[in-house]
């Protein structure tokens, strides 16, 4: 009954500790998009405030997926300094509990928390996403995250040859484009011609793009209401080439990724974000040991401050390490599950060494 309650304790407290630590950075990420697309919309009157605030709320959460490792590794580091501090610790030691007693609770709250990040909060957000995407589409014109992106690039066959197509935006699930550029190449490889047109819409077998403006080599431009281009792109094929692989929600990753395979293009995105998403919940874990392992050693050895930079360090390394292997995995270097899975059980097993060198003799 004792085990029983202190676990519950502990796990409580670390729980609301990394809560609050993720809600407080939520909340200044929030202000920190709300004031720049207020400046964005300052010149439409039909972006109000209310409207505004509402397409942040809606925007922050995927963003804030990238904080939720280090919201674990400070809550994890505050709660065991608070519980030593406070004697709580101490007591438990004294009590007969070894440090994988109390060790246990917060990895345990630690893979909860992303568990439910995975198969509820990861999709919730990529929705949201997906949707203030197409709101800021309506205003503006152009997503501002997609400008950061350079836009989306498409490269086609149809029955006149090649297409090459940049847009700067899209939007249901990529049968629409906004501000798009195509450069066009004959069967035997040669230019014909580069259309400029604000929008273009995926229709069965050809591309309508509208207020187009067509330039040939040798002949002035001109200007057409409406341009057709041929196309074998189906309506699916086209959401696997638009969608990014970190806005694609988790339970939709496995058939984006079938869906891009087949569309000849290359899904190792996919399978990347989709082993990645599944190895988080370890990671985490991975968080609260390295906190552990740097945050349960002061109190006897003394040093607080330069203890708990060494943890502060520690995490940034795993994760800079986890950013490196994501890269190198998407390039194609290394497989997908390696580059997902090696920061976690890396990290894990560094921080149960370090426990067990230092706890355990």
């Amino acid at each position: 009954m004792i085990g029983a309650t202190i676990t519950r304790y502990f796990a409580l407290r670390f729980t609301r500790t990394i809560l609050a630590i993720f809600f407080t950075i939520f909340c200044l990420m929030f202000v920190v998009v709300f004031v720049e697309m207020l400046r964005r919309s300052s010149d439409n009157q039909q972006a109000g405030a209310g409207l505004v605030a509402l397409m942040t709320a809606m925007k922050v959460p995927a963003a804030a997926e990238m904080i939720l490792p280090f919201a674990v590794l400070f809550g994890s580091m505050a709660t065991f300094v608070d519980l030593t501090r406070k004697l709580e610790l101490i007591v438990a030691r004294a009590a007969g509990m070894s440090v994988w007693q109390f060790v246990a609770p917060p990895a345990l709250a630690a893979l909860i928390i992303g568990i439910v990040s995975v198969a509820i909060y990861n999709p919730l957000s990529a929705s949201m996403k997906m949707r203030s995407d197409q709101m800021e589409l309506e205003l503006f014109g152009v997503p501002g995250s997609l400008r950061i992106d350079k836009g989306v690039w498409l490269r086609q066959h149809g029955v006149d040859g090649l297409a090459v197509m940049h847009a700067m935006g899209s939007a249901n699930g990529g049968t629409e484009l906004s501000e798009v550029s195509v450069h066009v190449y004959g069967r035997e490889g040669g230019f014909l011609e580069r259309i400029e047109a604000k929008k273009a819409q995926l229709e069965p077998g050809v591309w309508v793009l509208k207020d187009a403006q067509v330039s040939a080599p040798g002949e002035p431009a001109r200007k057409v209401s409406s341009y057709m281009l041929a196309t074998e792109l189906t309506p699916e094929q086209a959401a696997a080439a638009t969608t990014p692989p970190q806005g694609t929600p988790f339970w939709d990753l496995p058939e984006m990724t079938a869906r891009t395979s087949e569309a000849g293009l290359d899904a190792t995105g996919y399978r990347l974000q989709f082993q990645t998403l599944l190895a988080r919940p370890l990671l985490l874990v991975a968080m609260v040991l390295v906190a552990a392992s740097f945050s349960l050693r002061f109190f006897r050895f003394g040093g607080v401050a330069k203890t708990l930079s060494g943890g502060v360090a520690a995490g940034f390394v795993l994760y800079i390490v986890t950013k490196v292997l994501s890269d190198l995995g998407g390039a194609g270097m290394i497989s997908p599950v390696v580059a997902a899975w090696s920061p976690a059980l890396v990290g894990s097993m560094l921080g149960t060494l370090t426990l067990l060198y230092s706890e355990d003799g």
